[in-house]
């Protein structure tokens, strides 16, 4: 099971969710009103944040991540990282909220990667 005990350690742990092309890792790092803004004009959240997540894995093409900065204010971190899925031509930088929930384990409230080549 997918779980994040340091903010830092999020990108990361998303890549090996994502890249065990198993949908139900990454929504384990959602909170369930998580918001996935893969298309900026229609974030989705719930099943269809799901459904999203799983279209990319489908093509089953490992992501690779690149944090660039983790800021962390209590319970809340921002998160940008730099991302690719190389043998799909995409890539981008993540602008990501997360936070960490009563139970201690980050979680993505915001996940907005903003991809190019898409």
């Amino acid at each position: 099971m997918t779980s994040v005990q340091h903010a830092a350690d999020m990108p990361h742990a998303f890549a090996r969710a994502f890249n065990t092309f198993d949908p139900a890792e990454v929504e384990r790092l959602y909170e369930p009103e998580g918001l996935l803004a893969l298309d900026p004009d229609n974030p989705v959240t719930g099943a269809d944040r799901a459904k999203a997540n799983a279209e990319l894995q489908a093509a089953r093409q490992p992501i690779t991540v690149k944090p660039r900065h983790v800021y962390v204010n209590g319970d809340i971190a921002l998160l940008i990282v730099d991302w690719e899925i190389p043998d799909a031509g995409i890539s981008g930088t993540a602008t990501d909220v997360a936070r960490r929930g009563p139970d201690g384990l980050w979680r993505y409230v915001i996940d907005n990667p903003q991809p190019v080549g898409r």
